[in-house]
């Protein structure tokens, strides 16, 4: 699911560049209470146990003050009354997928990511969250290996989604 389409040079971009580096988590928060008022208004209030942003490599993180899925998990949060769970660890430090091809993007995050030991993710059903999807590459990894250790069902939510180009 995505509250906004992408589009270069357009609002959504222009969103999303303030949220990631102009820093402005305030922008992701209230974007997740938007899109968390129309899931709920539409029914989605009971689908999920928790919701799971994509973790970024903690030193992207110290660098840059905050995580911008997290800040949208956040407001999808509040409006859903379903909690938060940092269930996802980044082992590795990747460069940015910007500029890269599907195929590329997927190579990018192989192996990237892993369960976080001591969340219980077994039987869940989670909301994986991000703030933009091109290809699906770093959703899609995240999402098999929360399968993989047991989730029940993930779904997925963006700030935006469309071509990067």
């Amino acid at each position: 699911m995505s509250f906004l389409r992408f589009s270069k040079k357009g609002g959504s971009q222009i969103l999303l560049h303030q949220l990631k580096y102009k820093n402005k988590p305030e922008i992701g928060v209230e974007l997740g209470r938007l899109y968390g008022n129309i899931l709920y208004q539409n029914g989605f209030s009971n689908n999920w146990d928790q919701i799971t942003p994509v973790p970024l490599h903690p030193i992207k993180q110290k660098i840059r003050g905050y995580n911008q899925s997290e800040q949208f998990a956040i407001g999808l949060s509040e409006a859903l009354d379903v909690p938060v769970v940092l269930s996802l660890i980044r082992k590795q430090f990747t460069e940015t997928q910007t500029k890269k091809s599907r195929l590329q993007r997927i190579e990018n995050v192989a192996e990237v990511f892993d369960v976080d030991l001591m969340k219980d993710v077994n039987g869940k059903r989670l909301l994986l969250v991000d703030d933009v999807m091109t290809t699906g590459a770093t959703l899609i990894t995240c999402a098999n290996v929360l399968l993989e250790k047991g989730c029940q069902l993930v779904d997925l939510a963006v700030i935006a989604a469309g071509k990067n180009q």
